[in-house]
């Protein structure tokens, strides 16, 4: 699996208008319901802002992934986002966020979440890539980085 399986370029936001992890995370929602991938905006804001109260999605290194598992959705749906200027996530490092990647996938698409999480993961950690995606300045460019990366 590559990241742009999942990943369309209108799926892609930069920069995300939001100042707070919420309101960025509602931005990404409202991109993949603008994109007609989802059937119930609400039950997906639920999903993922219960998730996002358990414990913050912020990873680290300025990258966040808030993802949840929600029967509105029939694969797995990602939106990818860039602040205009880093947010607060309440990150384990505690360092402010500038990259937003939103999962959502059904509840029996185990399998698919994981990788695709690993993926993030993966690309996060490598600082080539984690420079450039951190650096775009428009959403075709970040798209590009993603699909130019390679496990």
């Amino acid at each position: 699996m590559q990241l742009t399986d999942i990943l369309d370029v209108k799926c892609v936001k930069v920069p995300l208008q939001g100042v707070t992890k919420y309101e960025v995370i509602t931005e990404l929602i409202d991109v993949l319901d603008q994109a007609g991938l989802i059937k119930d905006y609400y039950s997906v804001l639920k999903t993922v802002m219960e998730r996002e109260l358990v414990r913050s999605t912020g990873v680290g290194q300025g990258f966040a992934i808030p993802h949840g598992k929600c029967s509105s959705v029939d694969d797995l749906i990602m939106a990818v986002g860039k602040t205009a200027e880093p947010i607060d996530f309440v990150s384990i490092d505690k360092q402010k966020v500038s990259v937003i990647f939103l999962l959502i996938s059904p509840p029996d698409k185990t399998g698919p979440h994981i990788q695709a999480l690993a993926l993030i993961s993966r690309l996060m950690i490598d600082s080539k890539y984690r420079q450039l995606i951190t650096e775009s300045s428009d959403a075709e460019q970040l798209y590009q980085h993603i699909a130019a990366f390679r496990q």
